[in-house]
C-alpha cells in the first residue's frame, strides 16, 4: 500500500480498503461501456453502501470532486484508486506449491488486473520441476533463495500442504519476500513485525457459504 495525498495508510480503516476493489472493478466495468462520469448515488448502489460513505472513501483517496450535475470523472477516480492501492505498479511474485491451487494461480492472468505478476512456481516434486504452466516455470525450492535474489521478489503465495506450510515461510522469509499470501490451512507464524502475512481459509468460507445456504433453506 502507499500513501496518498500525505494520508497515511493506516488512517484508512480495513473496511475501507476491503471496498475499494469493489469501487475499481465497477468503475472499470462502466468506463468500458463508455461511460465519462458517475455520481456517489450510482456508486452506492452498486456496491450497496451508502452514497455518504461512498463519498468519504473516494475523498481518503482522490482529490478530485465530483461535478454538479455530473458526478466524479471515472478515469481520474481509477488512476486515483489504482494508485492508492498500488496496481498501478505490477509487484512480481512467486508460489511454492505446484498442485492444483498453484497451478491453477500460474495460469490466472486475473491477477495482474489487481498489480499483480506471478512469474514462476516451486515445488519438490521431480515431475513437476521442469515444466510450465502458461509460460511460466516450475522451479525445485533449492532455488527459490536465487530466483528471488536475482529478479527481487517481495512477495510470495504459499499453495503447499498444511505440514509444510511452516517451512515454506521460513525459505521465503529467508530468501528475502517481504508479503505472503497463504493458502494452506495453518496459523503461520512470522519472525517479525516487517512481514506482511495474509491467511485465506478457504475451509472456513466454505463453512460459511455452507451455513448461510442451510439456514436460508431452513427457513
Amino acid at each position: 500500500m502507499r500513501q496518498d495525498e500525505g494520508k497515511e495508510t493506516n488512517e484508512i480503516s480495513k473496511a475501507t480498503l476491503a471496498r475499494m476493489p469493489l469501487y475499481l472493478h465497477f468503475l472499470q466495468e462502466e468506463s468500458s461501456k463508455g461511460a465519462q462520469y458517475i455520481s456517489s448515488t450510482v456508486i452506492a448502489q452498486n456496491i450497496s453502501v451508502s452514497s455518504v460513505l461512498v463519498r468519504k472513501d473516494l475523498a481518503l483517496v482522490s482529490s478530485e470532486p465530483g461535478r454538479p450535475r455530473l458526478g466524479f470523472l471515472i478515469s481520474r477516480l481509477i488512476v486515483d484508486i489504482e494508485k492508492f492501492l498500488g496496481y498501478d505498479n505490477l509487484s512480481d511474485a512467486v508460489i511454492v506449491g505446484a498442485g492444483g491451487l498453484g497451478r491453477a494461480f500460474l495460469g490466472y492472468e486475473g491477477f495482474k488486473n489487481n498489480g499483480l505478476n506471478v512469474v514462476a512456481a516451486f515445488d519438490i516434486s521431480e515431475k513437476l520441476v521442469g515444466t510450465e504452466v502458461a509460460g511460466k516455470k516450475i522451479l525445485p525450492i533449492s532455488k527459490l533463495g536465487e530466483f528471488v535474489a536475482e529478479h527481487k521478489i517481495r512477495i510470495g503465495i504459499i499453495t503447499v500442504p498444511k505440514v509444510a506450510a511452516q517451512d515454506v515461510l521460513n525459505k521465503m522469509v529467508e530468501a528475502g519476500i517481504k508479503a505472503i499470501w497463504n493458502f494452506a490451512p495453518a496459523p503461520l507464524r512470522v519472525p517479525s513485525k516487517d512481514i506482511i502475512l495474509k491467511t485465506e481459509d478457504l475451509a472456513a468460507s466454505l463453512a460459511m457459504l455452507a451455513g448461510k445456504l442451510y439456514r436460508a433453506n431452513d427457513r
